[in-house]
């Protein structure tokens, strides 16, 4: 049994998100996490809000709470929408808790052992009208890299280019939209990642299995311009974990608070933490240090992290060089999987101008099933990817109402037309089932091998030619014309049929998991283990045992239902 440790990149707090987010980390996460627990495999898979910072801050504000009071509302929303979404996260923590608190700490106090800190007495911008410093996030301006006019002060989203917020042209406060800027003097303590580009450039190289989007973005950053920069991983703030040294103060630091993208990842191993606290799951009891410390067991996890390509240079350079540099034996990432952005019906999902369909709104519009389906079959993995409504009705329409629906459909109400809702006795498998056999185990040896590449978009189209087999194996042996001269030969290919079913569920469960489960409890013998002997699966079911015929699995979208959203979601123009 194989151990798999998975994360997905923490979604902020400030506010729901959008499709993009979802598909870009959490989902194709819970997707993988399905699979290798259906494998029989051994998964923690963790995830947590992102509490820290002035987005938190001025989102609190503007909803007249206090910032930890709306950061547990938050995170119970978002906690309540991931469930909706059926993602199986064995903890969704807090980036908040006391244990991240402790270890962000302690790391600090070990880079600083290691002499991996700085102090830097550098001029920062503040902000007249907002009377505060400014974060980097919040200043925005254009790049003068690629001549993007929406920079942030730290990187420009269109050519990924770090930046400071000096380098940016006619820069201004995006909270109060004021120019009225002028850069202070105050002291701050940076990561001297400078001093560890050799040995994270040979720990990138080492990884010739990554996606090319992981690699190349890691190393642009790792040799762009001057190189590898060392990075400030403190603010001015009030909200955050503060500056220590473990438990010690850090003179010269009062009323600091750690940036909030040096203690976001280390959530990820507090989360662990926060899992035990809990004490729900399996393996709890074992502890959480057999996941994060290789001096503890942690040698044989395979560590994957999902997140969409902006997380990607975090995740590749800084946080590694938190870990590496600490000296400690903790677990290093074995693969990222990283992903391009979701775009909505030809533009960029946009909160500001409620454009595009975000996770709560979906729900309310169709099950999570119809989603994550659509979701993971157009994953943006080679390139940006686009949600459109049209593309959505038909993938919907073809593919889970068409060929799984209507092939469970059909096999369970003509079986209850005339054997009953029993499976039938009688007949024997032929040459016909024999061909379905070997094309199945063919394609199923093809599922598996995308599904552990984690090649999302490949999979899910090996999975429907799988539902592809089924509906060609019936309509090709016709049991209805069967019945009228040889019912036994009729009885054989819905048997086979019915055992489909269940096959379906259990290869199914990972991207639609409520249409697996209501498949797998409408036949006899319930949901089954991943199978390994095709010939046994599909003659698995007792004759003569009782089964339910489902409801319909899915229902097929309406041209006037797509008309109807296309208008709700288009958002209002600027």
């Amino acid at each position: 049994m194989a151990r798999h440790l998975i994360t997905s990149a923490i979604p902020y707090i400030n506010g729901i998100k959008h499709l993009g987010n979802l598909v870009g980390s959490q989902l194709p996460a819970d997707l993988y996490a399905r699979y290798q627990r259906a494998r029989g495999n051994e998964v923690l898979f963790l995830c947590a809000t992102d509490e820290h910072g002035t987005p938190a801050e001025l989102a609190a504000k503007k909803a007249g709470q206090p910032v930890a009071e709306y950061c547990a509302e938050m995170h119970a929303v978002q906690a309540r929408i991931a469930d909706g979404f059926r993602l199986s996260f064995d903890h969704f923590g807090r980036s908040s808790s006391p244990h991240n608190h402790r270890l962000t700490q302690h790391f600090a106090a070990r880079l600083d052992a290691e002499g991996l800190i700085t102090e830097v007495s550098e001029t920062q911008m503040f902000s007249h009208a907002d009377g505060r410093f400014l974060p980097d996030r919040y200043i925005e301006g254009t790049c003068p890299n690629c001549g993007f006019d929406s920079a942030r002060g730290d990187q420009c989203d269109n050519c990924t280019k770090q930046l400071d917020p000096v380098d940016l042209i006619e820069p201004h406060s995006t909270i109060s939209r004021s120019t009225d800027l002028e850069m202070r003097e105050t002291k701050h303590l940076y990561l001297r990642q400078s001093s560890m580009k050799d040995q994270l450039e040979a720990w990138i190289d080492s990884k010739a299995d990554w996606p090319l989007l992981t690699t190349s973005i890691a190393k642009k950053w790792l040799n762009d311009g001057d190189g590898l920069r060392d990075r400030g991983i403190t603010r001015d703030l009030d909200w955050g974990i503060p500056v220590k040294k473990g438990d010690e103060d850090w003179p010269g630091m009062e009323g600091k608070v750690f940036y909030v993208w040096f203690d976001a990842p280390i959530e990820y191993i507090a989360s662990s933490l926060e899992w035990v606290d809990a004490g729900t799951g399996a393996g709890v009891d074992q502890g959480w240090e057999r996941w994060w410390r290789t001096d503890k067991g942690a040698d044989d996890v395979r560590y994957t992290q999902f997140m969409g390509k902006d997380n990607v240079p975090f995740h590749t350079l800084s946080f590694p060089a938190t870990i590496l540099g600490s000296g400690e034996p903790w677990k290093l990432v074995d693969y990222i999987k990283s992903f391009n952005y979701l775009n909505y019906e030809g533009g960029q999902f946009s909160t500001s101008r409620g454009r595009g369909v975000f996770m709560d709104q979906a729900l309310e519009i169709l099950p999570a099933d119809y989603w994550r389906w659509w979701l993971l079959s157009h994953a943006p993995e080679s390139s940006d990817s686009e949600f459109t409504w049209e593309n959505f009705q038909t993938s919907v329409n073809k593919d889970l109402a068409d060929v799984l629906g209507n092939f469970v459909s059909r096999v369970t109400k003509f079986c209850r037309s005339k054997f009953g809702e029993i499976v039938p006795e009688g007949g024997s498998y032929g040459p016909q089932e024999e061909t379905l056999i070997a094309d199945l185990t063919t394609r199923l040896a093809a599922y598996e091998r995308q599904m552990e590449a984690m090649e999302v978009r490949k999979s899910a189209q090996e999975l429907r030619a799988i539902w592809v087999l089924g509906n060609e194996y019936l309509q090709s042996a016709a049991p209805w014309v069967a019945y009228k001269e040889d019912p036994d030969r009729a009885a054989a290919i819905v048997r086979l049929s019915l055992n489909l079913i269940r096959f379906y569920a259990t290869l199914s469960s990972p991207f639609i998991p409520d249409a697996a489960q209501a498949m797998a409890s409408a036949m006899p013998e319930g949901p089954e283990a991943w199978p390994t002997d095709l010939a046994a699966t599909l003659n698995a079911l007792t004759p003569g045992a009782a089964f339910a015929v489902p409801d319909n699995l899915f229902r097929k979208i309406t041209d006037e239902e797509v008309e109807e959203w296309q208008a709700s979601y288009a958002g209002v123009r600027e």
